[in-house]
């Protein structure tokens, strides 16, 4: 037989027996001094009059998870609730009861330190592979520190990312709860005519769309709805439309109207997803980083420092195909820049487009700046007789010289990664004035190449633009290694705060969809077991 717990022996000796509170203090104390957790925190949740202030303000704490998108049900909050009732309001406590109640606080507590600290899913699960979030206290350590000084309260700001976007996405994940039931969502706006409506059209929808464009601040409170779709209210939908990463031209075609059916209970459910995200995501407290949203189809760039973050160039972005090459998730560090760069041609790409094309089209191989490498390292600038099937073999690879076609433009950030993912320039800047920017084979299409350099260069006082400029346009390839490596994080928001303002985009390749599952079958695994067994089955420290 297996040996007990000191825990179990002293619980089950007394389960019969009914404690007054002077009692139920020493068996708690008893109890946890024996191995359980330390006495000290035992004299947290316990007094001689019973649960003391302390436990109820880490009640309140778990009983608000949901303002950080958390969900109070994985904290079995509703059995903490009944368990925490003073007298009159439940049964007189037991021994057992108090030592029990001991143990589900406390292990509540650490799973929800642990849920702000690391998130509530595994990213590497979900195929996003991100470094370690090493840098604040593990929650076992948070959990004591905020014990030890009486600062249960302040738990959760302790524990959270310290992150300007994250306190900016919990405000507006308030902001869309207070509005989630609101009266404009339920009735259907009514169809466009001729599936789309432009500035001066009549639509008998106008009053419900303005209603929710109100609610949305996407118009001022107070605004009336005009007689058509003019005025004000075309206004309301061109800042609906840049919120949404929709092209803000006022007409209302198929994507701003389905948009427009979403109701902000749906947006809590993606502002709830970009917080877990958020969680995971490994952002440094000092230096330069570059993080590029995928869904957004933007790159943003930061100082980081004391006091937050000073941000710096900002520019759209291609991404990978959502169907066929999707962008991984992942991080990592900068260190080369190449200047006018050899694009070698991946053999996915070869096989399956360049051989094809260069067999019915053998001129494209001149056309397009294309070379021939050899096994042993020789270079040959012209196609030879049997070199499109030593090159279907393996036995040559190919590559594209600098100049105005390379497919990587005139430079290339390089960030070592299994994936070969890197940022580069690109020579189809038109596609840069899509909304939707998932067009690349991988790899990260940057618009304003020459402004990244510079942030990316700014420690090198060296390298002014000029200089960058003349480097790019050279056209003979070579390559700098940065005196200080910066980081870069491949994210997956669907939401986002910019300016004060919320933005959304589309799941594209429908990881919103994959977490949510995810998520919820987490929840529905808690609910199946009883909760004071679950303390290993906390995260562990990544």
């Amino acid at each position: 037989m297996p040996a007990r717990s000191p825990l179990v022996v002293f619980v089950s000796a007394m389960r019969c027996r009914r404690w007054n509170a002077p009692s139920l203090y020493l068996a708690v104390v008893l109890i946890t001094g024996a191995g359980f957790t330390s006495a000290a925190d035992a004299s947290s949740w316990f007094d001689r009059q019973g649960p003391t202030p302390a436990a109820h303000q880490a009640f309140e704490l778990l009983a608000s998870a949901a303002a950080d998108g958390l969900e109070p049900s994985d904290y079995g909050v509703e059995a903490l609730r009944a368990s925490l009732a003073g007298p009159g309001d439940g049964p007189e406590m037991t021994a057992e009861g108090a030592a029990s109640l001991h143990a589900m606080l406390h292990t509540a507590l650490r799973r929800y330190v642990s849920d702000l600290r690391y998130g509530r899913v595994d990213p590497q699960q979900l195929g996003a592979r991100y470094s370690p979030i090493g840098s604040a206290p593990a929650p076992d350590a948070l959990l004591h520190s905020a014990m030890a000084d009486d600062q249960m309260p302040d738990l959760a700001r302790r524990a959270a990312p310290r992150s300007a976007e994250y306190e900016r996405l919990r405000q507006a994940l308030a902001a869309y709860r207070a509005v989630a039931g609101h009266p404009a969502w339920q009735q259907e706006l009514p169809p466009l005519p001729s599936g789309k409506l432009a500035p001066g059209q009549a639509y008998s929808g106008v009053s419900r769309l303005t209603a929710r464009l109100i609610v949305l601040a996407d118009l001022p409170v107070g605004t009336l709805p005009p007689p058509r779709y003019e005025g004000s209210l075309v206004d309301g939908i061109k800042s609906f439309q840049e919120r949404h990463g929709l092209t803000p031209d006022g007409v209302i075609g198929k994507e701003t109207f389905e948009q427009l059916k979403v109701s902000p209970g749906a947006r809590v459910g993606q502002l709830e997803l970009a917080l877990e995200r958020l969680r995971w995501t490994p952002l440094q407290r000092q230096g330069r980083i570059i993080v590029v949203n995928v869904p957004e189809f933007m790159l943003h760039t930061y100082q980081m420092n004391d006091k937050g973050s000073d941000p710096g160039p900002v520019m759209r972005v291609i991404v990978g195909n959502a169907r066929k090459t999707r962008t991984p998730l992942f991080d990592a560090e900068m260190r080369f820049v190449e200047f006018s760069p050899y694009w070698n041609v991946p053999p996915s790409i070869s096989r399956g487009e360049t051989l094809p094309r260069l067999r019915s089209d053998p001129g494209y191989f001149e056309r397009q700046g294309f070379e021939l490498v050899t096994s042993d390292g020789r270079v040959l600038g012209s196609l030879p007789e049997g070199g499109l099937d030593a090159l279907a073999q393996g036995r040559m690879r190919i590559r594209q010289k600098p100049g105005a076609r390379n497919a990587l433009g005139d430079i290339k950030f390089v960030f070592p990664n299994t994936d070969n993912i890197y940022l580069h320039h690109t020579p189809t800047a038109q596609l840069f004035k899509r909304d939707r920017r998932d067009f690349s084979h991988g790899c990260i299409r940057v618009e304003a190449p020459a402004d990244l350099a510079e942030f990316v260069l700014a420690g090198e006082p060296e390298w002014t633009r000029q200089r960058i400029v003349q480097a790019m346009k050279r056209g003979k390839s070579a390559t700098l290694r940065l005196k200080e490596e910066i980081p870069v994080v491949i994210a997956y928001r669907t939401a986002t705060v910019r300016d004060g303002r919320v933005h959304f985009f589309p799941d594209i390749y429908g990881l919103d969809r994959a977490l949510r599952d995810a998520l919820q079958q987490r929840s529905a695994t808690l609910r199946g077991k009883p909760f004071n067994t679950l303390s290993n089955d906390l995260k562990s420290v990544h």
